[in-house]
Parts: structure tokens; sequence; C-alpha cells
């Protein structure tokens, strides 16, 4: 019987301990913080978006970090395969907007425990309060690792330590310092799925604001460089929600390549009609509060925090009376509801973001096993490799099949 090593108690951790186990091995996991997939609670905001109901290809397309690197994985350890797992061990699922899978209970604690319970009856060995300080390489091959206290032994070694992203739940970068020490390329680390920082002050008057069914586009030079569709959040210093995290890598990487340039991103609040079609619903709410002042007319439109801002960006006066609204004026408002800019200033710091981009480079792992290149019985899963995906299960899918494939081959 194989001894495998596992450090990590995350995601991918967990699939791998499930995954070498039920392929006969005999399996440790050294977790350095006092329990298990802290990270997974907090995933889905607490509900936990285990994967996405859509076909493999699509898969690949939504992780944008080295989607195709994945292409193995996904096909040996796929998403119907992951819904499967949890169903069979007494957690029910179910299918959301836009193919988003959660635990019906929607409780993130619940796909920790049912990750525990199998583990448990896979007879799993857990030790929690074990960093590890570093790897043992004997004659190329990967044969154990050193923690603070103790020193174990086995046959292969899994490193399953996630990124640099809330390192609250112990995903603080350990596993780049141990793939550094061995020989290891670390892509350079970035922040991806991050809330973005703005230049305008007044942001700050929308906090807590949620929009749905808007548009965002990114615009660098004028260009759009890249759009997304659906909801997003306003905060004290700028923008989240979905299609803001879903665009942050993009705009990550124009602020890096081009950093004297402005990059901005415009917010068409009414992306389902044209400018024309706009303007004559304008007109019919205005000949329906023709008598009210235009600060009191607009409710029907937009949320309350936004009226006075987007007639402020309008250059109207707000207690103007809606009959003497000129056309150029409601020309003005249109725009401003059509193209809301922001000029993003920086994205929030990687120890923010849901996801790090960057990590060990896919080149040195081998992607049908998940092995490294370099060093025998040495195997990499999850965040700790330089892949990413966008919001909506796709990194928690990458971190179940790649986790699965580095149990199943190190235990084989």
């Amino acid at each position: 019987m194989k001894q495998v090593l596992i450090i990590g108690g995350g995601a991918a951790g967990l699939m791998a301990a499930i995954s070498a186990a039920r392929h006969g091995a005999k399996v440790i996991i050294l977790e350095k913080m006092k329990d298990l997939g802290r990270k997974i609670l907090i995933t889905g905001k607490g509900r936990c978006n285990l994967t996405n109901n859509c076909d493999i290809p699509d898969l690949i397309k939504n992780m944008p970090g080295n989607g195709n690197f994945l292409y193995s994985a996904f096909y040996a350890f796929n998403n119907q395969d992951v819904i499967e797992l949890f169903n069979q061990a007494g957690l029910p699922t179910k299918i959301e907007r836009g193919g988003r899978v959660f635990p019906v209970s929607d409780q993130a604690k619940d796909v920790v425990k049912t990750l525990a319970k199998e583990l448990a009856k896979l007879n799993v060995t857990v030790r929690v309060g074990q960093p590890v300080k570093r790897l043992i390489i004997e004659n190329g091959q990967a044969v154990g690792a050193v923690t603070v206290d103790n020193e174990y032994r086995a046959d292969a070694v899994i490193v399953a330590t996630g990124g640099a992203s809330y390192p609250g739940t112990g995903s603080s970068g350990d596993g780049y310092r141990l793939a550094q020490a061995c020989g290891h390329t670390i892509e350079p680390l970035k922040p991806s799925l991050v809330p973005l920082e703005v230049e305008e002050e007044w942001v700050a008057e929308l906090q807590g604001l949620s929009l749905k069914n808007v548009k965002a586009t990114v615009l660098y030079n004028e260009k759009k460089a890249a759009e997304e569709f659906g909801e997003m959040l306003f905060t004290h210093y700028g923008l989240s929600g979905p299609i803001i995290l879903s665009l942050s890598k993009k705009v990550a990487e124009l602020l890096a390549a081009y950093p004297t340039q402005e990059v901005t991103i415009a917010i068409n609040l009414k992306p389902a009609l044209s400018a024309e079609t706009l303007d004559k619903r304008l007109q019919r709410d205005f000949t329906q509060f023709a008598r009210k002042q235009l600060k009191n007319s607009l409710h029907e439109l937009l949320p309350a925090k936004l009226i006075p801002v987007v007639i402020d960006l309008s250059f109207i006066d707000p207690d103007k009376f809606v009959h003497q609204i000129t056309k150029e004026e409601r020309s003005r408002l249109v725009a401003v509801l059509q193209h809301l800019t922001f000029t993003i200033t920086q994205t929030r710091p990687v120890a923010e973001a849901i996801v790090t981009a960057g990590g060990v480079s896919t080149k040195e792992i081998e992607a049908r096993t998940m092995e490294s290149k370099l060093i025998q019985s040495l195997f990499w899963a999850g965040e700790v490799i330089d892949i990413d995906g966008y919001t909506g299960g796709y990194n928690l899918q990458a971190a179940f099949s790649t986790g699965y494939v580095a149990g199943k081959y190190a235990a084989i």
C-alpha cells in the first residue's frame, strides 16, 4: 500500500485525499490551520458554488488562466462527477442561474462536513496545526515533508496549499515557497476575481447598492477591451460583484502593462434599450410626472441612491420641473444612464482576491497526472498552480479535478 502525503486541507487537498484513498493508498493530510476547508466556507457568499453545470469546453473557456492545461483533468473528473460524489455522500445539490451548482442547504459548512465524513470513511489521517517548513527531496524524488514539530515520510507528496488570497484561511502562499525551493518556476502572482478601486470619490455615496442586469465595459484608450453582463455592487472604494470580478483580471493586466494610461469601466444601466428607446421611455415618464421636480421623477427607472448621482453627472438642476427639461438635457441623461463611467486606479490587494492568478508554472507539470516534471512523485493540485477562472463554480471545479487526478496518480 502506497503512502501519500497531502499538504493542504482545502478543496483540492481534500479531493486529492479522497481520490488517493479510493485508489488504495494510505493517506495523511497536513493542514496548517486548526481545521479543514476554511476557504470553502467563504465561497459563494457562504453558500459554496461547488461547480458549474456546463459542458467541458465551456469549463475550459471559463478558465482564462491556462484553461487548456486542464483539458485532461476536466475529462478525468468532470462537473457531473463532482455532483455525483456529493449526492452519493448525502449532500443534495441544486442548479441555479448560469448553471451554478450549490448544496440544497445553501450552507458551505455542509460541503466541508461531507468531505470530512468521506475522509473518515476512507480512514484518511488528518493532522491540523501542521505548517510545512520544507519538502524532503532525495535523489530527485519527493519522499516526505518536515513540519514545525515533526517529519513525515511518504511514497508521494501532493502540494495543495492554495494561492495567496484570503491568508486568514491559510491560503498565504506557502506552496510557492515550497515550489521554488525544489526548482519550480513561479509565474508572477496577480489578483484575479478582485474588487476595483476608482478615482471618483462620489462612488462612496453608492456604497452597498447592488445592480442586476447591467453591462460593464472595460475601456483602454477609449477602445473596448472586455465586457460582462449581469450583477455588480458598489463599495466605499469602488466596484465589486460578479461581473466586476470577472473583468478584474483584464483590468489588472491593462494597469500593469500601461501604468501611465487611463483604464475605465463604463456601466450601461439599461443595456436592453437603445439610446432612442431609452429616450422615449424618459419622455413617457416625464409626461406621467410632468408636475414633479426631476429628482422626484426617476424612481421607476433607477434605485433611489443612483438618482442624485445620475442627475448631477447629467449637469441638470435636480429641482427643475420635468416639463421644463430640454431635449439636450434629456440627451445628456440618456448618455449617463448608458455610460456611467469610472476611472480605475488599482485593484484591491492579492490578499483580498477570491483567486490568485499566477503560481507554479504549468509547463513544469504533467497535465495528465499533475506530477512535477522536475521532481518524481511530487504532485500539484488547485490554486497553487498557475490556473484561474471566472466566478460561477469554475475555480472549485478546477481544484476538485486537479485534486482528483493528483490523488489518483500519486496512489497508483
